[in-house]
């Protein structure tokens, strides 16, 4: 699918983590841009990369986007939990999105 497929490297060795929040985008994306039967076979395909987060990493992830969108950084929730628990997990963040360009433990994707 178009645009995930910048993302597939990373997941071809098993090694990849998703959130739940992760795979409802990926849901909606190819849901809006394909078929119901696209999106669920892509969600299911990924199910298997999905981690869970707790209490601690939804309350870390809120105060770091509040801490970056005060240095002009604007990140949604799903990537302010996703970048949190990337940390926790100690594995880099993968990301298109040029807000995370200069933040430590990214992988800038273009």
């Amino acid at each position: 699918m178009s645009g995930n497929r910048r993302y597939i490297r990373y997941f071809e060795k098993d090694t990849g983590y998703l959130t739940v929040l992760n795979l409802m985008e990926i849901y909606y994306g190819i849901l809006k841009d394909y078929s119901e039967a696209d999106a669920e076979e892509a969600y299911s395909a990924n199910a298997k990369y999905a981690v869970e987060f707790g209490d601690d990493d939804v309350k870390d992830a809120m105060k770091r986007r509040l801490m970056l969108r005060r240095k002009k950084l604007n990140l949604s929730y799903a990537d302010a939990l996703g970048y949190t628990v990337s940390l926790r997990l100690k594995a880099k963040f993968l990301t298109g999105d040029q807000a995370f360009e200069d933040l430590e433990n990214v992988e800038y994707v273009k």
